[in-house]
């Protein structure tokens, strides 16, 4: 005699089809969800990196500053609009807030504090952008604020680069500012630190 079957012949209702799509739909949604997880870590790199690029062009030029331009004199490169022209600053970036430099100092540091800590939950990379132009540009002005004369924390940032009427000023001085206004546009257009895309119409 023929073996009967030994499996299940009941068919598969709608419902359960329905049930068992809805699983695999949030196994993959839980799956999308783990992989902004792993993104912090790359994310944090990212900034580190152009933190660095920042840090290391920011430091080169304003040695190479000191070395070869005379102090006070300009030097032009567009004739009398941009020029060569070393200073020493004890304010903030584009020569702001001079005569507060132990707590500019203060300040910046606190900065670099939290960009840290931010990195560490960071998703977007424009963010990281972002805030790698602001550390590498606070960094870079720290090293002097540190290490300069007349001594820690009151030490005159070397700014070195004049365009027409605006203040003299440094590589990091246009990265921190530039790093700035990006955050800001991000904001703006919905694009939290801690996501990828846009904010939903409804959590804005």
């Amino acid at each position: 005699m023929p073996e009967e079957p030994t499996g299940s012949t009941e068919p598969v209702t709608s419902a359960e089809a329905a049930d068992d799509a809805g699983r695999e739909d949030d196994g993959a949604a839980d799956a999308a969800a783990a992989v902004p997880a792993q993104s912090p870590p790359r994310r944090l790199r990212l900034l580190l990196s152009v933190a660095a690029v920042v840090l290391t062009l920011d430091i080169v030029t304003k040695v190479l500053a000191v070395r070869l331009l005379p102090p006070g004199q300009p030097v032009s490169i567009v004739g009398d609009t941009v020029t060569w022209t070393l200073v020493r600053n004890s304010g903030a970036a584009f020569s702001m807030a001079t005569g507060y430099t132990w707590l500019l100092t203060l300040i910046a540091t606190g900065v670099v504090a939290g960009i840290f800590w931010m990195g560490r939950r960071l998703v977007s990379p424009w963010w990281a952008v972002g805030l790698g132009m602001i550390l590498g540009g606070a960094t870079g002005n720290l090293v002097d604020r540190f290490f300069r004369a007349p001594g820690p924390l009151r030490g005159h940032v070397v700014d070195f680069l004049s365009v027409g009427w605006w203040p003299v000023f440094n590589v990091a001085d246009p990265a921190v500012v530039g790093g700035a206004i990006l955050l800001v546009v991000l904001s703006i257009f919905g694009y939290d630190f801690d996501s990828i895309g846009r904010r939903k119409a409804d959590q804005r």
